[in-house]
């Protein structure tokens, strides 16, 4: 999808490891394990990029309790976990946490056609 949606090289990689590392944390955060819950994944080409839709129904998340990850500590000091929804955002242009009773976990990721042309500075 990301390719329909224009996307070439780094972006590309950019949409596959978002992708990969949400689903890995609603499997382990959200459901507890593999095999306990269902993925909804819902794709959109359109004339800005790619949209990406990960929904579950697991346990509710909030974006705002994760602590952020302090990325001038060394390795040795450093969480072994964290990294993960730090890579979310800056690997995506636009990310969205939604949650409620009804409406369970649904996370909006958009990669722009336009800002994907070169892999982030640092």
């Amino acid at each position: 999808m990301a390719q329909q949606a224009g996307l070439t090289g780094f972006a590309v990689y950019s949409v596959e490891m978002a992708v990969d590392e949400a689903c890995s944390n609603i499997i382990e955060h959200s459901y507890g394990g593999e095999n306990r819950g269902e993925i909804v994944c819902t794709c959109k080409v359109d004339q800005e990029g790619l949209t990406v839709v990960l929904q579950d129904d697991g346990k509710p998340f909030d974006p705002s309790k994760v602590k952020a990850p302090n990325l001038k500590a060394g390795l040795k000091e450093r969480d072994s976990h964290g990294l993960g929804l730090h890579f979310i955002y800056e690997w995506m242009d636009r990310v969205v946490f939604e949650a409620g009773p009804k409406l369970g976990n649904r996370l909006t990721m958009v990669k722009l056609r336009s800002a994907a042309e070169a892999p982030p500075s640092r």
